[in-house]
């Protein structure tokens, strides 16, 4: 089990390792109810013994996960724009997206990282998706030879 902060208060935590540290409960028990390893047990009696005052289990991430920076997005819909154009082009036979080869294009030419599901995400969003086409049910004909 993950996620200490998500199951446990600070002063739950505070508690059990208090206790621990008093040597009324063992170890063992303690890693049960927590759901965790002895390493993360350890590091957690290490950080509460440092400052049992300001120890806490909640933490923020250094950086906002899922975004890109606006530069990226901003070359993402121009090379989209780009494919639109040799997509709609009357004597071109490219009918849909080669987001692989856009993912290369972002690489090479603006050397941004971005993934598949970002491109087609971001073609959705933009208007330059296009849905793939519906494959036809064949009729099957029964022919039979004539003896």
């Amino acid at each position: 089990m993950a996620h200490l902060h998500k199951r446990f208060t600070d002063s739950q935590v505070k508690a059990l390792l208090e206790r621990y540290g008093k040597g009324e409960i063992e170890r063992k028990y303690i890693e049960q109810i927590f759901g965790i390893k002895r390493r993360r047990f350890c590091e957690l009696v290490k950080k509460y013994k440092e400052d049992p005052n300001t120890f806490t289990i909640k933490y923020k991430r250094a950086k906002p996960t899922r975004k890109i920076d606006k530069e990226i997005e901003k070359n993402i819909f121009t090379e989209l724009k780009t494919e639109k154009d040799l997509i709609d082009a009357e004597d071109n036979t490219i009918w849909n997206y080669n987001y692989s080869y856009l993912k290369d294009i972002l690489k090479e030419k603006y050397n941004n990282k971005v993934s598949l599901p970002t491109l087609i995400d971001r073609a959705k969003k933009g208007g330059f998706y296009i849905n793939k086409p519906k494959s036809k049910a064949h009729d099957r004909e029964v022919v039979e030879a004539n003896p």
